[in-house]
């Protein structure tokens, strides 16, 4: 609990190099006294880190986490940690600094116990997680190469249940360029970048319609700056969840394809961050997790879940995947995230129980 308090209290938005860094460079003492080789992948916008329990070319587990959060430095002020009742709540407890302590716990345990981890293990915590991990992904792929499983320390289902499958998720930016021009001057000599944007939403929206089984919000929408000023300027951020790889190719495609539609204005549109969907739950995997839970007197379970991360890179890709080994809890990117303090332990018995029989 002390440990994760201090986490939490290193505030680290995604962006922020310096506290990104800072929070990396107790990360990465820890592991260390934890028995860990670590390195760090210098990014402008903050160091990932990687730590590995034994070694050579034998197949490994790599576990995935990251240190970034959605707060903005500052939040504590207005949302302070507190705990009370068994929950302990707080910016970034559960999504997913609470994943952080549970692993570090479970090779406490291991070291405690006097029993080797089965297998090498690796522990890859990315800066960039929250917006796609743009940085991170050919890091994370580099390191699902030879593993037999990879398990993600995000947080799990209501109830505990781990996470199997996830929804493929997708960032794209519509861009519009106009024409400046004086709004009551010279009004016909403009092109509104904001009434192009506004229909190209429109657009958007009707081709959303016809895939019900996608997830779309319009995240940000911004351009133009005087009132005086027919705006040159537009554009929007778009955020997309796909249940299949097909259905994720098939509407980025109608994206692509978005054309202006007032004369004079353009249209771009790019894909910021993808990750692909994992759709194919391993049973044998979950069988395996199941059977060690049961070493520790936990029945475990797992089903999908609508949220991406980084195990959609592994798990789309083949190699037998679970997400979910954090604490139990709620809230997360919302005032109320929060964790139930018991479940640190229980998760962390857990995993370890994982790491010593898989």
């Amino acid at each position: 609990m002390a440990r994760l308090v201090a986490y939490a209290r290193h505030e680290t938005p995604t962006g922020d190099a310096h506290a990104l860094n800072a929070l990396a460079d107790v990360l990465e003492e820890r592991y260390r006294e934890l028995g860990a080789q670590t390195e760090r992948v210098a990014q402008e916008t903050g160091d990932h880190l990687v730590a590995r329990w034994g070694g050579g070319d034998a197949p490994h587990v790599l576990l995935l986490g990251h240190h970034d959060t959605v707060w903005p430095r500052g939040t504590l002020d207005s949302m302070p940690l507190a705990e009370e009742d068994g929950v302990l709540r707080g910016p970034g407890v559960y999504d997913m600094k609470g994943g952080l302590v549970v692993a570090e716990l479970a090779f406490e345990v291991l070291r405690r116990s006097g029993t080797a981890p089965a297998r090498p293990v690796r522990l890859v915590v990315v800066a960039d997680e929250e917006v796609g991990s743009p940085t991170a992904r050919p890091l994370v792929e580099a390191h699902t190469a030879g593993a037999v499983a990879v398990l993600g320390l995000e947080s799990p289902h209501p109830g505990g249940a781990l996470k199997s499958a996830r929804l493929g998720s997708t960032r794209v930016r519509i861009e519009v360029a106009g024409r400046a021009a004086h709004a009551a001057l010279d009004p016909e000599s403009g092109v509104s970048a904001i009434d192009e944007l506004v229909d190209q939403l429109y657009a958007v929206r009707e081709i959303m319609a016809a895939e019900p089984t996608v997830l779309c919000n319009v995240g940000t929408v911004g351009g133009g700056g005087r009132t005086n000023v027919v705006p040159d300027r537009a554009a929007a951020d778009v955020g997309l969840r796909f249940t299949d790889v097909a259905t994720q190719e098939r509407v980025l495609a109608a994206l692509g394809r978005l054309t202006p539609v007032r004369a004079g204005a353009e249209v771009g549109v790019r894909t910021l961050t993808s990750r692909p969907a994992w759709s194919d739950p391993d049973d044998d995997l979950l069988a395996r997790v199941a059977e060690a839970g049961a070493a520790v007197g936990q029945e475990i379970t797992g089903r999908p879940a609508a949220g991406g991360a980084d195990t959609n890179t592994a798990g789309a890709a083949g190699i037998p995947t679970l997400d979910g080994f954090g604490p139990l809890g709620g809230g997360a990117h919302a005032p109320d995230e929060r964790i139930e303090t018991a479940s640190l332990p229980a998760r962390a018995a857990l995993l370890a129980s994982v790491l010593a029989t898989l």
